[in-house]
């Protein structure tokens, strides 16, 4: 099929969506405006999430603009029930949500959870990384394993919500070293600023979070990584896998977007084929390169046929925490 073909086959299969869609556009563009909804502070993975998808948006010609609501607060339990309220059957709408806020639903009980809202696409998978502070005396992942493996509760760790991926790792490392999960030092930020100022000060022992919320400190030289969480090594990172190191856990941290409740499979199926083109942008693919993250796109029903399962793993780690 040449060019032109094609383009005329695109055009036709969007025009069924025009109807249900404000303003919808030509072939290359698919929205005029899209609400942003980030239920986090700024400056963490969340909100890099959503401003990547923005820049990847904007160059491949998707979306016209984009304003952008930051709700930050309990892994995501105190914007999430404003975006399903407010945003109800808002066409032009998506929110930025991950595992952090399964483990968060389940652990504050929340009336409203991830699975009020609608899955749209999964996009990206990012291993933790445990870091020090440069000034820390744990030169090495056995340093602050010893330590942690003699009295986890003085070793403090700075993380995302409580409940969240970051807290579950530390869960699942205390476990593996033969002590209570229930006595992680765990201490909770909003926001990935925050986390970085509370590891840069002193405030904590150590930090997990996902590579890129740490990579400008750790290349600058103010943090050390001591180990990251994938199976694997993150490309172009020198710092080993737990599983190297002797220690039997892995765990990843993925991000998608939600549509609001109330939207009708002819709106959900507008922002599928959104971020299915955004995914296939360039654009996209050199963001994902560039942040060192793993894409694992899913999209529609396949996603939410993975994010089912999530929740039924996550409840188990909960349970072994005591925040289920």
């Amino acid at each position: 099929m040449n060019t032109h073909r094609r383009r005329l086959a695109l055009a036709a299969g969007l025009a069924p969506l025009a109807a249900a869609l404000p303003r919808f556009a030509a072939a290359q563009q698919a929205f005029e405006s899209m609400l942003m909804f980030i239920p986090a502070g700024p400056g963490g993975g969340w909100d890099g999430t959503g401003r990547a998808i923005e820049q990847a948006c904007r160059a491949a010609g998707l979306v016209s603009s984009f304003q952008f609501e930051n709700v930050g607060g309990a892994g995501g339990m105190v914007g999430l029930p404003r975006f399903v309220n407010q945003r109800k059957g808002t066409p032009n709408a998506l929110m930025v949500g991950g595992s952090v806020m399964v483990g968060a639903g389940i652990q504050n009980k929340s009336p409203v959870t991830i699975k009020d809202v609608v899955p749209i696409a999964c996009l990206t998978e990012e291993a933790g990384v445990i870091v020090v502070p440069a000034s820390s005396p744990h030169k090495t992942w056995k340093d602050l394993e010893n330590a942690i493996k003699a009295n986890p509760r003085a070793v403090s760790v700075a993380g995302g919500s409580s409940g969240g991926t970051d807290h579950q790792l530390l869960g699942k490392i205390i476990k593996t070293l033969g002590r209570n999960p229930r006595e992680a030092a765990y201490v909770a930020f909003a926001g990935g600023g925050p986390a970085n100022a509370a590891i840069l000060g002193g405030q904590v022992t150590a930090g997990i979070s996902g590579y890129s919320e740490f990579s400008e400190q750790i290349q600058a030289g103010r943090m050390r990584a001591l180990a990251v969480s994938g199976t694997k090594r993150i490309p172009g990172v020198d710092v080993p896998t737990l599983s190297e190191l002797g220690m039997n856990v892995s765990a990843a941290n993925w991000r998608g977007v939600f549509g609001p409740p109330g939207i009708n499979a002819t709106q959900r199926q507008a922002l599928v084929t959104l971020m299915t083109r955004m995914h296939a942008s360039q654009a996209w693919k050199d963001l994902v390169v560039q942040r060192k993250w793993t894409d694992v796109f899913l999209a529609g029903d396949a996603f939410s046929k993975m994010l089912a399962e999530d929740i039924s793993s996550t409840e188990a780690v909960m349970k072994d925490l005591g925040l289920a």
